[in-house]
């Protein structure tokens, strides 16, 4: 089965060309099934690139998905233009009443600030409570998986003397978990942050279990069995060129930064860099959307409802 987003979104063409399957919103209606409903808070600044990126990988499930792009209601976009935000998002102020499925929340470029100073932190707070009435299963990533983390648990955040930059060796430590399914042992995976989240203080909480780490970057994935919450604090869904695009801004605008780690080929940025992480970014958002199909309620409007157990 295809996603189903609006046929005039930049992505489509791009994803069609790369023979994920898109289904128009006109030829959606004609089929007598219920599409998995998953939002996409996007927090990013360039919207666009960061919609396909998504996108992408909740396309390539064989469950029917319709994605809804949301904002923040209050915080405007420096990349992106606003005919674009008025075209294809909606602020979650406008879908707060609706139930999803699955909801992603993406990473945001204002990791070093202390939460209470974002200046939509109040309305951040606001939806991840929201998640835990109106969403079946939460995916959070990067900025957005320490946002939530720290909102649900107190989890702190700590910033690095440098940037974590690169391509980084990562340890399967949960293979019988159903969002490893089909993970090797030892993988690679995007790792482009300011600040970390450590061990010691994910242990303290007994809801937490740690799926991925690496040995150099530290946590990089945490899964809570209640709430359906995924933290993933790196970058498994960035394009080839995405590490690249960061380093050769940073360059260009004369801002101090390292070569990428282990990215670009014999360390030379004049070489085009090998993608060696897609099968698993693809692995990890099937995996999740195949558990959400699994267990989500067929009436979209049961999702929030206490579980009930075998004793009831």
């Amino acid at each position: 089965m295809p996603i189903k987003i609006p046929d005039t979104l930049p992505a489509f063409s791009t994803l069609v060309s790369e023979g994920v399957r898109v289904m128009t919103e006109t030829a959606a209606v004609r089929q007598d099934i219920r599409p998995l409903q998953i939002g996409l808070l996007n927090l990013m600044p360039n919207k666009i690139k960061t919609e396909l990126q998504m996108a992408r990988l909740v396309g390539a499930t064989p469950l029917q998905v319709e994605l809804s792009l949301v904002r923040i209601g209050n915080h405007r976009a420096k990349n992106t233009p606003e005919e674009h935000l008025l075209a294809f998002y909606e602020t979650w102020e406008e879908v707060k009443h609706r139930k999803f499925d699955g909801f992603i929340i993406t990473g945001a470029p204002i990791e070093t600030l202390p939460y209470e100073e974002v200046t939509y932190w109040d309305e951040m707070e606001k939806i991840l409570d929201w998640t835990t009435t109106n969403v079946h299963s939460t995916m959070n990533v990067c900025w957005g998986a320490m946002a939530a983390i720290y909102h649900f648990h107190g989890v702190p955040k700590y910033e690095l003397k440098e940037k974590a930059f690169g391509v980084y060796r990562h340890r399967n430590l949960a293979s019988s978990s159903v969002y490893l399914n089909g993970f090797s042992d030892d993988f690679q995976v995007p790792v482009s942050r300011w600040t970390e989240v450590r061990r010691a203080d994910i242990e303290k909480v007994p809801s937490l279990e740690i799926l991925m780490e690496s040995d150099d970057m530290g946590i990089c994935l945490v899964h809570e069995k209640r709430g359906k919450r995924l933290y993933m604090f790196n970058h498994v869904e960035y394009d080839s060129t995405s590490l690249a695009d960061e380093y050769f801004r940073d360059v260009n605008a004369g801002v101090p930064i390292k070569l990428p780690h282990d990215y670009f080929p014999h360390n030379d940025d004049t070489l085009t860099p090998l993608n060696r992480w897609r099968s698993h970014a693809h692995l990890l958002f099937g995996n999740w959307i195949n558990e959400i199909y699994q267990t989500t309620p067929y009436d979209l409007e049961k999702i929030g409802e206490p579980e009930k157990t075998g004793a009831e």
